[in-house]
């Protein structure tokens, strides 16, 4: 069983006098590694700085001592430090850095970190309690070698701490070589909303916000950038290599990242497109053609469509297959062999029905469509006289070539204010 104690914070920590059993000088502490990767948070080992230079012990191979002074259970647990190791080092790393609180969502700066001692095997270990980023935090650097430490640490405590617990802090590496020999993921910074995430970025300078994006997975930072005001998304874009960028385009919506590239200079978003997948990219391309304030202009081509014909089995088919965000699906559209619009099924009375029904019959009865030129203020007059809650897109022809989405009118009518 392990029991836990309070232990110092890694400002008054540092510095400290680590010796020998028989009690001679052997370093003193200059900083702590915390592992990465599998083993993110654990504390991989106390760094000290002794005649050898910098060296790596174990946590569980030092003690803790009544004066304040740490002990070495052996010289032998010693070894150097290489400087290539997976660690993150937490007053070079971490203090007075930018890290991500993801419980609170917000971007905040690292004044110190609180540690804690607790016995393992019959052993004393260490671990990452919280990290301090509030005034009791910033009293003890202030005044670090001004006051003896353990009035320190007594004047700190007058102050209400503001905490963050480790398991809720991504670190920000913005240096992408060390990034990838740190393994740092955004594990938990990818599981916030696209829209919470796409505030944090807004906060961190430019640097930390291609670091952030270039390591999230594809789909969750393409949610993201879509989520990103104009500016921003363009300017993050172009921070960007076009490979790099290609692949989070092609997880957008096409009306999104039509939208996107139309704002950049030509060559650029010739360039991305080149890098990407054929499929996606005619998508992009055809809409590129239209005006950006025409309801082509703000449709998108990821829709869920089925035979005039089909059952709701069919249907509840092309639910599976479909490849874009389920989440945005509210209507199927029922089409005939040259892909005229012939019907609009609402997700809900499908859902209702039995697999054998035919979905025309589930049908609205008098659906709303518009032509794909006519004018966004057009298609939001549309949206607020019938209720929308997506509006079907179709060619001169009748034919459906895309839709309209509550949201993409939102943006609009917010872009209008």
């Amino acid at each position: 069983m392990n029991e836990k104690r309070n232990g110092p914070s890694l400002t008054l920590l540092l510095g400290t006098p680590i010796t020998e059993p028989q009690g001679s000088l052997v370093g003193r502490l200059k900083d702590i590694a915390v592992a990465t990767g599998a083993d993110a948070g654990r504390i991989a080992g106390l760094v000290l700085k002794t005649k050898r230079g910098l060296e790596l012990v174990p946590a569980t191979e030092v003690m803790a001592t009544p004066s304040g002074v740490l002990e070495l259970r052996s010289t032998a647990a010693l070894q150097p430090l290489r400087g290539d190791e997976n660690f993150i080092l937490l007053k070079q790393d971490l203090l007075d850095r930018q890290i991500i609180d993801v419980h609170g969502r917000k971007v905040v700066r690292v004044n110190d970190v609180d540690l804690q001692w607790f016995s393992r095997d019959e052993k004393q270990d260490l671990r990452v309690r919280e990290v301090e980023v509030g005034l009791r935090g910033a009293v003890r650097r202030l005044f670090l070698g001004v006051l003896p430490k353990q009035a320190l640490d007594r004047v700190s405590r007058r102050f209400p701490p503001r905490v963050i617990p480790w398991e809720f802090v991504d670190v920000i590496e913005v240096d992408p070589t060390r990034r990838v020999k740190l393994k740092i993921e955004h594990d938990r910074l990818a599981q916030l909303h696209p829209s919470d995430i796409a505030d944090i970025l807004e906060d961190l300078a430019p640097a930390e916000r291609e670091a952030i994006l270039t390591t999230l997975d594809e789909e969750v930072a393409a949610e993201t950038l879509e989520e990103v005001e104009p500016k921003l998304q363009k300017a993050m874009v172009e921070s960007l290599d076009s490979e790099t960028i290609a692949g989070i385009v092609e997880e957008m919506d096409p009306g999104a990242a039509a939208d996107l590239l139309a704002e950049l200079p030509e060559d650029r978003s010739e360039a991305i497109l080149e890098e990407m997948d054929p499929e996606e990219r005619q998508e992009v391309e055809d809409l590129l053609e239209f005006r950006e304030d025409s309801a082509a202009g703000r449709m998108t081509t990821a829709f869920v469509h089925a035979p005039a014909d089909a059952t709701v089995a069919d249907g509840v088919e092309a639910l599976r297959t479909f490849e874009g965000d389920p989440e945005t699906i509210t209507e199927i559209y029922l089409v005939d062999e040259r892909e005229i619009l012939k019907g609009v099924v609402p997700l809900g009375r499908m859902i209702l029905a039995k697999p054998e029904t035919r979905l025309a019959v589930l049908g609205e009865p008098h659906f709303i469509s518009c032509e794909a030129h006519a004018h966004q203020n057009v298609v939001a007059e549309l949206f607020d006289k019938y209720n929308l809650r997506a509006l079907p897109v179709v060619d001169d022809k009748e034919r459906l070539v895309g839709v309209v989405e509550a949201d993409h009118v939102i943006a609009f009518l917010r872009d209008k204010i």
